[in-house]
């Protein structure tokens, strides 16, 4: 049979996408994404860092204050009710100052990095086993998810630490 198409390329329906050789739509990634939100608190040059509790995934570690984002919610608002969970404080969010990525195998976290600009209260260890304010050299040294260290130097210049 003679070849018909001379080279040229077969014209399509620009408007829909051209489906797998099956008919089915390509396979795209199961991995579920979580958008979170972090607060960066600082005081006399520290920044405050919480430690999950051992029963809870990636127990043990030390995080910055946060969480998860509910349908819904603004993150500074999201920030706000977290930071009023946690530690029992009110607080005034500021700007977004970082974004990023991280994947933990099959589920992947968006978090969202905002300044507290001030707040209400002593932070208090309300979900964390325990409250530090560290100088932001000893962060390395912690034992602190991936998440976070792979973002240390992004963090550090974001916030002036």
């Amino acid at each position: 049979m003679p070849n018909t198409n001379s080279g040229r390329t077969p014209k399509t329906n620009s408007t829909s996408p051209t489906p797998a050789p099956s008919g089915k739509r390509p396979a795209r990634s199961k991995k579920n994404w979580i958008p979170v939100v972090a607060g960066i608190l600082k005081k006399d040059k520290m920044i405050l860092v919480g430690q999950r509790p051992e029963t809870h995934t990636l127990g043990g570690l030390w995080e910055f204050p946060g969480g998860k984002i509910e349908m819904g919610e603004s993150p500074e608002y999201a920030l706000q009710r977290e930071l009023r969970e946690e530690l029992g404080i009110e607080a005034e969010i500021g700007d977004l100052k970082i974004a990023c990525t991280h994947s933990y195998g099959d589920v992947g976290i968006l978090i969202l990095f905002y300044e507290v600009l001030f707040w209400k209260g002593e932070p208090k260890a309300q979900h964390h086993t325990g409250l530090d304010w560290v100088v932001p050299s000893e962060l390395p040294n912690r034992n602190i998810p991936e998440a976070n260290r792979k973002n240390l130097p992004r963090i550090y210049k974001a916030f002036n630490i």
